[in-house]
């Protein structure tokens, strides 16, 4: 019996390894992204319009972490992860098109 549960956990292990994270790297939309080239004055627009409250004008940080130097913290699918989820509240869940998504992270990998 308790074999059998360790081979149906390992089962299951084997199957997220296998299908559940490569899916979650050929997200259509993360995808549609990264193939995009992104425009750092309107990925700036748009970081005043939507992020600055938090993340502060300067991007230096208020309710919100200092976003300089995030692009050496995270990689591209982790920023538009968090960006999309909200993961870390207070951070409201953010999904702009594709090519604005594209230009915020233009805007933020300039951050240094």
């Amino acid at each position: 019996m308790v074999a059998g549960l360790v081979l149906a956990a390992a089962a299951a292990c084997i199957a997220l390894v296998l299908v559940v994270l490569p899916a979650a790297r050929s997200d259509p939309y993360t995808r549609q992204t990264l193939e995009l080239s992104g425009s750092v004055e309107h990925g700036a627009l748009l970081f005043r319009l939507n992020c600055a409250g938090c993340h502060g004008i300067a991007a230096q940080g208020l309710v919100g972490p200092d976003l300089h130097g995030v692009a050496e913290r995270k990689n591209q699918r982790q920023l538009i992860r968090q960006v999309v989820s909200g993961r870390t509240p207070p951070m409201p869940s953010f999904q702009p098109e594709p090519q604005a998504m594209a230009d915020l992270l233009a805007y933020l990998n300039g951050l240094v």
